[in-house]
């Protein structure tokens, strides 16, 4: 069984089904599809799966064009229809894990796409979990539930842990491009995984378990967490004594060993680094760990929405204005710069600090003209981004830079604003000086 399927692979015989079509499952099925794979899409979202059968692209960092090039080619189409995953020879589910109000692993989404797909998984397929989740979860979870099918993984069913490493808008890394990890439930579910994922990534590397690809992952992300949380406190610090953090960083980065540098924000922001931590938190402790330094960083992040909020009444009291009645703008509601992705995005906080203080808000971001429904923040639906003019601009007590995209003009910003908070340094590597008084960092 384990030849016949990788022969398939090799031969671009194989169907390949991608479980969820957002920011990390389209990129990697027009991957396959650029490979000259034929992908079947699967996503409960009938607006995407007619998105992708019409041509379109819904995510704006992608481009329509091998999305139609693939409709076209026989190669991509899409369903809503979980009955058609018995047409595919590999299925690679990429679904959200966020976390509970309790900072506790929700696997809700992985499992219930897994039983939704339950009925129709045959002998001769490979499932790979894309999913970050904590250690354990792929031999726990998932194993189980596709043996009480009957299937036996390692001999007539293939089960394999390879986490997505998507950073949406990055130009020079991709999904195909970006080193694979992948680990499987037993040597010849590895050996089919890393067919699959050597028929469209330029380098996979194999690890000896589904537990070290999935820990290996969250490494990744907490090495982030981490030191974003030291230098978001450090930004803390610099201000009460009255020193400017990034000057400090670029000073220390010019030591070429022994320092990478990491830059303070008003918050953490993705699906990845302000929840993946506590996956790994959550699962320590049935060992009786108790993970202190990633439970420190994630405090340290999460109040830093409140210290902007702060900064801003103190950037206000200096016009002898109060929070409450002034209206602000947030410029930026995407959680990183150039992208429409606004997921986990601290400017939500930012929304939700400020109003809660009598703040009359709005955002402007040219990514995001209205807001999408969330999990977290449903009262923002619906909200739309300001029209940006000189008349806008001076009409806010406070301006507040949340995300430094592109496509802002900054030099507007200090020609027009009264006053404006930046949390971005976005003005210093932009080059614009503001006036005297103008300028608030946090």
């Amino acid at each position: 069984m384990t030849s016949e399927l990788t022969s398939k692979i090799n031969n671009k015989e194989a169907t390949v089904g991608i479980v969820g079509l957002g920011y990390v499952g389209l990129p990697l099925g027009l991957g396959f599809v650029a490979k000259g794979h034929r992908v079947l899409g699967l996503d409960i979202d009938s607006a995407k799966v007619e998105a992708i059968n019409g041509g379109r692209s819904y995510i704006e960092h992608i481009d329509a064009g091998p999305i139609g090039a693939g409709v076209d080619a026989g190669l991509l189409s899409a369903t809503a229809d979980f009955a058609r995953a018995g047409d595919c020879d590999a299925l690679v589910l990429c679904v959200p894990t966020p976390l509970s109000d309790h900072h506790e692993p929700d696997l809700s989404y992985v499992l219930d796409t897994l039983d939704a797909l339950l009925p129709h998984l045959r002998k001769g397929q490979v499932l790979s979990l894309e999913s970050t989740t904590y250690p354990g979860t792929t031999e726990e979870e998932l194993r189980p539930k596709i043996e009480s099918r009957g299937l036996v993984v390692g001999e007539d069913f293939f089960l394999v842990y390879s986490p997505e490493r998507e950073d949406p808008g990055n130009a020079q890394f991709s999904s195909v491009n970006i080193p694979k990890v992948m680990g499987g439930s037993t040597p010849a579910c590895t050996e089919v995984g890393r067919a699959l994922y050597e028929a469209v990534v330029e380098e996979v590397v194999p690890v000896s378990s589904t537990q070290v690809a999935e820990f290996a992952k969250l490494l990744e992300n907490i090495y982030r967490s981490v030191n974003i949380g030291l230098v978001n406190e450090l930004k803390v610090a610099a201000d009460r004594m009255g020193i400017d953090i990034w000057e400090v960083i670029e000073a220390a980065k010019t030591k070429p060993f022994g320092f990478n540098a990491f830059y303070p924000g008003p918050g953490l922001g993705g699906h990845c680094i302000p929840i993946d931590p506590f996956y790994l938190t959550w699962k320590a402790r049935e060992y009786g760990v108790h993970t202190r330094f990633i439970e420190l960083a994630g405090e340290v992040n999460e109040s830093m929405p409140a210290y902007v909020v702060r900064q801003v009444g103190a950037a206000l009291n200096t016009r002898k204005k109060p929070v409450n009645g002034s209206r602000v703008l947030l410029m930026g509601l995407a959680y990183k710069e150039n992208v429409d992705d606004m997921r986990e995005s601290p400017t939500f906080h930012l929304m939700d600090g400020l109003a809660t203080s009598g703040a009359e808000v709005d955002y402007y971001d040219p990514h995001i003209p209205e807001i999408t429904p969330t999990r977290e923040h449903a009262e923002w639906t619906g909200r739309r981004s300001v029209e940006w003019s000189p008349e806008v601009v001076a009409s806010y007590d406070c301006v507040v830079i949340a995300t430094h995209h592109r496509a802002f003009d900054l030099a507007s910003l200090v020609e027009h604003a009264d006053l404006i908070v930046d949390t971005r340094n976005a003005l210093a590597k932009d080059g614009v000086a503001a006036r005297e008084g103008q300028l608030y960092k946090a």
